[in-house]
């Protein structure tokens, strides 16, 4: 344990220096490795490099301490573009619920890949208020983001189910298992409530 604790040191360390991008890409691999809270302010500030986020996140997701997710939090106001995209997907992965606030503020953002990330992040965040959001969302997203809507709340219903929340689930399938919804999202919806019903 010592030894790993010296080597993160070391790794983070690097971080700071001025040594090529190459060089800092694999310490970000070998910090996703042996990486804990301790490496976190290293790697926080890599989170707005448009060419090392990538890694940073990698390295970050795969961190189970509470201030790896936060220094991915904290980065959404300080991105835009793709980079912005990648940190929001990092925190679906993460299933944070304390970036709900943040994701519904980014569902109705005027770059659409913006938008459709952060509506698929509600989705496997899935509680209660991300469900929430999203059955909103379905009802007045523009037309290049429903398909991305529906299936972030199809997502968000599994979600549900897996928890026990199996009326919320049921709730969720049946409004879109409606005729205006496209055909796969409808079969999925049938396909969810007789999961919820205990049918085959």
């Amino acid at each position: 344990a010592d030894a790993q604790k010296a080597l993160e040191a070391r790794l983070a360390a690097v971080l700071g220096t001025k040594v090529s991008g190459a060089a800092k890409d694999y310490v970000c691999r070998q910090l996703s490795l042996v990486g804990s809270a301790g490496s976190v302010p290293a790697l926080a500030p890599l989170l707005t490099d448009e060419k090392l986020s990538h890694m940073a996140r990698y390295a970050l997701e795969r961190m189970s301490c509470p201030e790896s997710t936060k220094a991915m939090r904290d980065a959404l106001a300080k991105t835009k573009g793709r980079v912005k995209v990648g940190v929001i997907n990092s925190l679906g992965v993460r299933r944070d619920k304390e970036s709900v606030k943040a994701m519904a503020a980014l569902v109705g953002n005027s770059d659409k890949q913006i938008a459709a990330a952060a509506a698929a992040a509600l989705g496997s965040i899935g509680t209660a208020d991300a469900a929430k959001i999203l059955g909103d969302l379905q009802k007045k997203a523009p037309k290049e983001l429903r398909l991305a809507a529906a299936d972030a709340y199809l997502v968000c219903a599994e979600r549900r189910l897996a928890e026990g929340k199996k009326l919320e689930a049921m709730m969720i399938y049946k409004s879109l298992a409606k005729p205006d919804q496209p055909k796969h999202v409808r079969l999925a919806a049938m396909r969810g409530l007789l999961a919820a019903t205990g049918k085959k």
